[in-house]
């Protein structure tokens, strides 16, 4: 009998080495003046930036669900990261928060180094654009839990928050203004119904190239979730925001509400969303109703601000010049329902 190792069980202690080694530059990367440990310690250190009089940490956690299955299927594996970070920083933004750090967790049935090092690259540039260090994580292989191929993916961010300017969508009132900011594509929802739709019920590979999309329709729906924390960052040092929301899993129906007081309602023009050629695609190939497609998708609008009337005009141009597409998509009225879209 083969002598018993922790090799031949199928956990390669020395591919985890290989991984730690290619993957210490792209962390490194996201290092700011805060972060007092470095890769391999047993906890990330992260020092509280000065300034914050009473200090909020805020937290969130996500994956990036499905997707990860268009990413095998093609073999692209440095832009889910980026996903991943998303998920999470846009979430805390949500509450007014700076993002100081990421930790991420990588489950895997066999350890390929190259691969491991092209996540933790997309991780890295989610990072740089979240703002935050990536101070740690873990790769965890696990044969017979996983396929060789397979891997899964979750993270954890904390940000910061002075108390009096934590935003929680309390101080909305009727009259109030929304303004959304554009989404670059699906993001990362949904991708459970997207898969069979193209590829079960439509017959679509994801390498059939469509021509409003200017691309295939594997890599058009691998387009990295957008990260809105460098212009939101921007926006809150110069306008009074009273709330925040991140358009992701059950589209505007579902997560407008969250920041909107009992006894008020959004009233949402959809006809002010640029809609994305792959939402008309979507929309088109699944003979889905309009207002199903808004409350599953975020239809080309990935986070929404709510700001008093006098101040709407001044929003919008702060998010001009940090190079965002702002949109005015409605106001607050009185009113039981939270949302009312107006198709």
């Amino acid at each position: 009998m083969e002598k018993l190792t922790y090799k031949n069980s199928g956990v390669d202690k020395e591919a985890g080495y290989e991984s730690v080694e290619l993957i210490k530059k792209h962390v490194k990367e996201t290092f700011s003046e805060y972060v007092l440990t470095g890769l391999g310690s047993f906890g990330g250190a992260v020092e509280l930036p000065e300034g914050y009089k009473k200090p909020v940490l805020i937290s969130g956690t996500d994956g990036v669900g499905t997707k990860l299955v268009l990413a095998h299927k093609q073999d692209i594996h440095d832009t889910v990261g980026i996903d991943l970070v998303a998920m999470c920083v846009n979430d805390i933004l949500c509450h007014g928060a700076r993002p100081l750090f990421f930790l991420d967790y990588i489950a895997c049935g066999k350890n390929y180094p190259k691969k491991i090092e092209s996540i933790v690259k997309g991780v890295s540039e989610g990072c740089k654009q979240g703002m935050c260090a990536l101070v740690g994580g873990e790769t965890a292989e696990m044969p017979g839990m996983y396929k060789e191929e397979d891997y899964d993916l979750a993270g954890f961010c904390v940000g910061v928050v002075d108390k009096d300017k934590f935003i929680s969508g309390k101080d909305i009132k009727a009259g109030d203004k929304l303004i959304g900011i554009p989404s670059s594509g699906v993001h990362s929802n949904g991708y459970s119904l997207l898969r069979k739709l193209f590829f079960e019920v439509k017959g679509y590979d994801v390498d059939t190239y469509v021509e409003s999309l200017g691309e295939t329709i594997g890599k058009a729906l691998l387009t990295p979730t957008k990260i809105y924390v460098k212009s939101i960052m921007t926006l809150l040092e110069k306008v009074n925001v009273k709330g925040m929301c991140h358009i992701t899993g059950g589209g505007f129906v579902e997560n407008i509400p969250r920041m909107i007081p009992d006894g008020l309602c959004a009233k949402v023009d959809t006809t002010k969303v640029n809609v994305l050629p792959i939402f008309d695609l979507i929309e088109k190939e699944g003979e889905i109703d309009k207002k199903e497609m808004f409350s599953t998708f975020n239809m080309g609008i990935g986070f929404v601000v709510a700001v008093k009337d006098s101040d709407a005009a001044e929003t919008m141009e702060v998010l001009k010049a940090a190079g965002e597409e702002p949109v005015m998509l409605g106001e607050v009225i009185e009113g039981k329902e939270k949302i009312e879209l107006c198709l």
